[in-house]
């Protein structure tokens, strides 16, 4: 089973997203701010990441570049979710290290 990490803020998104990965059979562990994000990546080792970049306190660029910055954790793929989507966005999310 595919272990997934979900970092979001919302808890209606939460909810909804966590609900639709489970019944496609992913494995998903949700967090919902930038700090409890790393712990949870060093404690569940996820094989993919879904990082919302709006989280309060640590946002989700900023998560990804210490995510990226570690050689033991940086193969972990992370796909950005944010409700902006500019192609400046983007950029920022791909130049923080996101691969989607």
């Amino acid at each position: 089973m595919v272990s997934l990490l979900l970092v979001e803020d919302n808890p209606a998104n939460a909810e909804m997203l966590r609900r639709r990965l489970e019944r496609r059979g992913f494995e998903v562990h949700v967090t919902a701010d930038g700090s409890d994000a790393l712990a949870a990546i060093t404690r569940v080792a996820p094989d993919l990441i879904l990082m919302d970049l709006g989280l309060p306190g640590m946002d989700g660029l900023e998560v990804t570049r210490r995510l990226k910055a570690d050689p033991a954790r940086r193969r972990i793929p992370v796909i950005a979710l944010t409700a902006h989507a500019l192609r400046t966005d983007e950029a920022r999310a791909l130049e923080a290290g996101c691969d989607a």
